[in-house]
């Protein structure tokens, strides 16, 4: 593979004229560790922010005329507006490392590695920018794309740390809890089997209605964050919720007694590479005249008619530094098989926002049709389908008909 196959070809870059305040400005807004400086398309320099703040720190020179003044850290830091007056030429690296198109690429890794810098300009034979390489782009290259589908464990934990500022928790229970207590009572549930927990918001709410819940998940992280919130609460409901840290499999040998429901919230059951298995899995732990709850989005609307815009939603943070997070939900189309799902996210300090991280993984492309041939495989004949209309996650479970090219969420009762 070569340095033409993946880089950037539109390079964000400065002129030798162009004020640090500037530069300052495009790589904090970028979310990038440094630009190339050129003059007439052609590479002469490279600015990155060690360059920048090196320029707070005294030269040996004022350090020996003045080693006092010049080891005031708060005397660097009112250099600010000195520093942002100057151009790119009095701080930009010259002659800086740079690659060909033709190179190949672990040529250009080895450049980074040994040089410990994180972007390569890419130039063509007359010296001139013709793109830019990063060390991401070379991660996701060779070895991002061959990640297996088992990577839904660390895209969970990843997203574990947000997980309960994406979601307006509080409102989406609202809707649904009550609607599952009032199925529940009416098919006699005692005891729910919750797979894909994850923080532990229905297990505990459940628990909380008087049914016995065992949550599983597959991510160490959500389970740590779920068992945390069950330690803050009263005792009462403690004794009736389990948190369980487990691939789903093996179900019968690590669950005695058998469950009057299970629920698949929140499209946990799209995100299995083998749908079926999981259900057959949980079909050993499930009484006779048990039911199935399985919640997804509505995908084909997603791709076909939302353009695979899923939602944006902004809330205040808790978590220091932050006033509010951002998130952008997405979906790439079907290829082999199954769906993208992709996930950004965004925070916002004093003033400026700035990206924080991107995940995505592979998700099984269910719908009304699909779940229907899977529940009667493992003897489920009897489905019915409803359609969440408020957005996903913000209306009730069982009030509305599910309708294809209407509904964001699909939502299906399964009976023997």
């Amino acid at each position: 593979m070569r340095v033409a196959d993946i880089m950037n070809k539109q390079v964000e870059s400065v002129r030798t004229e162009t004020p640090v305040v500037d530069v300052a400005g495009l790589i904090f807004g970028r979310s990038i560790n440094g630009v190339p400086v050129v003059e007439k398309s052609k590479l002469v320099g490279f600015i990155t922010e060690r360059d920048i703040l090196s320029k707070f720190f005294p030269t040996v020179g004022e350090y020996v005329e003045d080693p006092f003044r010049e080891g005031n850290f708060e005397e660097m830091e009112k250099k600010v507006d000195e520093i942002f007056s100057l151009r790119a030429k009095h701080i930009m690296s010259k002659n800086p490392i740079s690659v060909k198109e033709t190179t190949p690429l672990l040529r250009a890794q080895s450049l980074m590695f040994l040089n410990k810098i994180g972007r390569l300009p890419v130039v063509n034979e007359n010296g001139h920018l013709v793109g830019i390489l990063s060390k991401s782009d070379i991660f996701r290259a060779v070895v991002g794309q061959k990640i297996p589908f088992g990577a839904d464990e660390q895209f969970h934990d990843w997203l574990s740390r947000r997980f309960d500022f994406i979601i307006d928790q509080k409102t989406r229970l609202s809707k649904e809890i009550p609607d599952l207590v009032n199925l529940f009572k009416k098919e006699k549930v005692k005891r729910v089997l919750d797979i894909g927990s994850g923080t532990g918001v229905h297990s505990i709410a459940l628990a909380e209605k008087g049914f016995i819940v065992v949550g599983i998940d597959g991510s160490k992280r959500m389970n740590f964050v779920a068992s945390e919130k069950l330690k803050k609460l009263p005792a009462s409901v403690r004794k009736r919720v389990q948190f369980i840290n487990s691939e789903y499999k093996n179900l019968d040998k690590l669950l005695i007694e058998k469950f009057d429901a299970v629920i698949f919230m929140g499209s946990i059951l799209a995100h299995n590479p083998d749908p079926e298995r999981v259900l057959k899995e949980v079909n050993k732990v499930l009484s006779k005249k048990a039911v199935i709850v399985c919640q997804i989005a509505n995908y084909d609307k997603i791709i076909k008619i939302d353009n695979r815009f899923y939602d944006f939603n902004i809330r205040k943070s808790s978590l220091s530094g932050e006033r509010e997070q951002a998130f952008l939900r997405f979906f790439d189309p079907s290829e082999g098989g199954f769906l993208t799902y992709n996930v950004s996210v965004f925070a916002r300090g004093k003033n400026r926002w700035s990206f924080k991280g991107m995940h995505a993984m592979p998700i099984s492309n269910l719908n009304k049709d699909k779940l229907e041939k899977l529940f009667k495989k493992i003897n489920f004949p009897h489905a019915t389908f409803y359609g969440e209309e408020e957005g996903y996650y913000y209306d009730f479970l069982f009030r509305k008909p599910f309708k294809p090219s209407q509904s964001d969420a699909l939502v299906a009762v399964a009976k023997r």
